[in-house]
């Protein structure tokens, strides 16, 4: 059981637990950087007019077809 919950996911990505819980911190923090920015343009459509785009474009490039 802790290998399916803990170990399964980050093997498949061929990463340890520690590498994969880095991983996605890094991630996490960027999506809330982007969150924000997004926020910010909200009010200020001048402001971080591709911040949001650009993360999230550059976020999907590290992660697909990743473990394949």
């Amino acid at each position: 059981m802790i290998a399916k919950v803990f170990l399964d996911h980050p093997r498949k990505v061929d990463e340890t637990y520690f590498e994969h819980m880095q991983f996605a911190g890094k991630f996490s923090l960027k999506l809330f950087g982007a969150a924000f920015a997004a926020l910010v343009h909200a009010f200020v459509p001048v402001l971080f007019e591709k911040t949001a785009s650009k993360t999230v474009a550059g976020l999907y490039a590290k992660t697909h077809n990743r473990g394949q």
